[in-house]
């Protein structure tokens, strides 16, 4: 296993990098600093299964630089690994394109399990972030769920509704397919269905053109 570790401590590093090799056993760390560094190793090391980065670390610029890597690599599963555990920043972070988020302060069992959960092809999402997902349907008119989307959220239901696959919409915006599946699951349960012909329709009624 190949996995790119970007955080511009180097004692962080250092005890990820342990601490990886004793949960998971043999992998090769590539290490880097800052946004540079991170994107020349993704470059020079196609075969690399995982990106760990640090959103706040020499040349990131946000969520436009998460968006930045998975628009180059969209084959790269990316987790970010941040002291910010803000619900804004974690969701900026999953629209951007990132597989996952990861609290610095989580415990190493905790980071193992999201590791795994997204080299497996999911999404993780720390638990504060999902209890602040949870809907609140009695409380919400049906009628502004559409105003409850986020505008990529919007991008991926009119192309669901356009009869695109998961796969197809992941080429169209350059994400990758466990960010699609977030948004997906996001759409269905704002609008209250449970598949895309039932979005579609919803989304219909509601004026979505």
């Amino acid at each position: 296993m190949k996995i790119i570790l970007a955080d511009d401590h180097a004692l962080f590093r250092g005890g990820f990098s342990v601490l990886f090799q004793q949960l998971e056993g043999v992998a090769e760390i590539l290490e880097a600093g800052n946004l540079e560094g991170a994107m020349a190793l993704a470059s020079h090391n196609p075969d690399a299964e995982l990106m760990l980065l640090d959103i706040n670390m020499p040349g990131m610029n946000g969520s436009s630089s998460i968006e930045q890597i998975a628009v180059a690599h969209p084959q790269l599963p990316l987790i970010v690994i941040s002291s910010d555990e803000t619900v804004k920043s974690v969701k900026n972070a999953i629209e951007a394109g990132a597989s996952g988020y990861i609290p610095k302060s989580s415990s190493p069992e905790v980071m193992q399990h999201a590791i795994r959960l997204v080299l497996s092809g999911g999404v993780y999402l720390p638990p504060q972030m999902m209890m602040a997902e949870m809907p609140e349907v009695d409380e919400t008119p049906v009628g502004n769920a559409l105003e409850r989307l986020s505008d990529r959220q919007m991008q991926v239901l009119r192309l669901l509704i356009g009869g695109m696959t998961t796969k197809q919409i992941c080429r169209e915006l350059g994400l990758s397919e466990g960010t699609i599946k977030t948004h997906t699951t996001a759409i269905f349960r704002t609008l209250g269905v449970g598949n895309r012909v039932e979005a579609s329709n919803a989304a219909r009624r509601l004026g979505f053109t």
